[in-house]
């Protein structure tokens, strides 16, 4: 078959891999092609575009010209390189089957030589090899380069939210508006008065949504109050990691909001009354039954809403027909505070009590020394223990699961003792001070 008797299908593809970042752009080579097409003296019946990776198996425009080609509407394909043709060894393999069985006639490269003879079939394989080749080498390249950012406390991925990604310095910095934010949900979780959906209003009323806009879903707000990237670590690879980015909520609070996740794994209904203060405590000076509470809420036709907390007796015993009548929370506050101003410290007490503080503060510096020095040596010993299981998971005497678990746990242990630390170092004796 002469050339002149050729019928090409023109192919371009680009993707936004990395393999694919020194390649022309899909312009480019169509422009490169077509010239070179009417250089040769080629005929182009149609000219396929795909903006896809070639790693794996599946271009939909790809598998349209090779049917289209099994079919007999053409012979020939024209492209820039045989690694724009294939870069996994299926594909390359229908092409190298289409030659052989004749419903491909010939390629066509301007950087690449190609002729339909065993040598040409050879060197074609050689190509797809090596695209393939590249292609792997570059995965297991970057791989091992994420595993070293790992290894250096680096979350090598999108940050969460409160967290931007520094292109700059190429780390992971503290967005310091939504930060704030999301600190506040975690504390407002964590107080176990809120629902997962209040989590979602309160973000979305500081303007925290998701991508398309709305709201987040519930499931997302439990990623997010349940992510110990916001305490300094990370996950990855199934695995618990130290991380060099500055937490935004404290150990405490975030393992407070754990334990709320937790209960509320199953629905559960909030009480049509909340308890309100003193109840269980007052009982009632003219039938000796207990002291409840009511909540009201009165609104004006004006718009405006006041609300209201009374208490009254229960009124439970039968025998008795108490006459007193219910009376508002301020009244009893007042009743209160009227009662505890009857107590005072005597001046001689108070002098004891002030010789008494002085001592406290003295001993409150020595145990604050000794926990601290304790606590580095409880964190010098989990340093020892990590390093011993990571040795025994290397030797494989301790499987990947049991590995992964223990971390998990030391490193949540390491996180609370260097918060207890801080805390202690900052606020010794305030206590004391606010005492006298």
């Amino acid at each position: 078959m002469s050339m002149n008797n050729y019928k090409y299908f023109l192919y371009a593809r680009k993707s936004t891999d990395v393999e694919d970042k020194q390649v022309l752009s899909i312009e480019a080579q169509i422009t490169e092609l077509r010239a070179f097409a009417r250089q040769e003296k080629l005929e182009i019946l149609e000219e396929f575009i795909e903006k896809q990776s070639a790693k794996i198996p599946g271009r939909p425009i790809f598998n349209d010209m090779l049917s289209r080609i099994e079919q007999g509407e053409a012979n020939g394909i024209l492209a820039w390189h045989p690694d724009r043709l294939a870069r996994n060894s299926v594909d390359g393999g229908k092409i190298i089957y289409l030659l052989d069985g004749g419903g491909l006639a010939t390629l066509k490269f301007p950087q690449f030589w190609y002729e339909n003879t065993a040598q040409g079939k050879f060197m074609l394989n050689i190509a797809f090899g090596q695209s393939k080749y590249y292609v792997d080498s570059l995965a297991e390249n970057t791989k091992l380069g994420l595993r070293q950012k790992v290894r250096r406390g680096e979350y090598p991925a999108l940050a969460p939210v409160g967290y931007i990604n520094d292109s700059r310095t190429k780390t992971i910095v503290v967005n310091k508006k939504k930060s704030v934010i999301i600190r506040r949900a975690f504390e407002l979780y964590a107080k176990n008065g809120s629902r997962l959906e209040d989590i979602s209003n309160f973000l979305a009323q500081h303007g925290i949504h998701s991508r398309n806009g709305k709201r987040l879903h519930r499931d997302r707000i439990s990623f997010i109050l349940s992510n110990p990237f916001y305490i300094g670590l990370f996950r990855y690879g199934g695995e618990i990691h130290e991380g060099k980015h500055q937490p935004v909520v404290s150990k405490k609070i975030f393992d407070k909001a754990q334990e709320v996740l937790k209960a509320r794994s199953r629905p559960q209904y909030k009480q049509k009354n909340e308890p309100q203060p003193f109840c269980g405590l007052l009982s009632c000076a003219s039938c000796g039954m207990m002291i409840n509470s009511e909540y009201k809420v009165k609104r004006q036709k004006n718009g405006n809403v006041y609300e209201y907390v009374y208490y009254h007796c229960t009124k439970k015993n039968k025998a008795v027909k108490c006459p007193e009548p219910c009376f508002r929370q301020e009244d009893l506050d007042k009743q209160i505070s009227a009662l505890l101003q009857k107590f005072s410290l005597r001046q001689d007490w108070a002098a004891k009590l002030t010789a008494m503080l002085e001592k406290e503060k003295t001993e409150a510096a020595q145990s604050s020394t000794a926990f601290v020095q304790e606590a580095g040596n409880r964190i010098r010993a989990i340093q020892t223990k990590l390093q011993r299981l990571l040795d025994g998971y290397l030797e494989q005497d301790i499987e990947r699961a049991i590995y992964r678990t223990e971390k998990a746990k030391l490193l949540s242990e390491k996180k609370s003792l260097e918060e207890q630390m801080a805390r202690i170092e900052q606020k010794q004796t305030c206590w004391l001070e606010l005492m006298q």
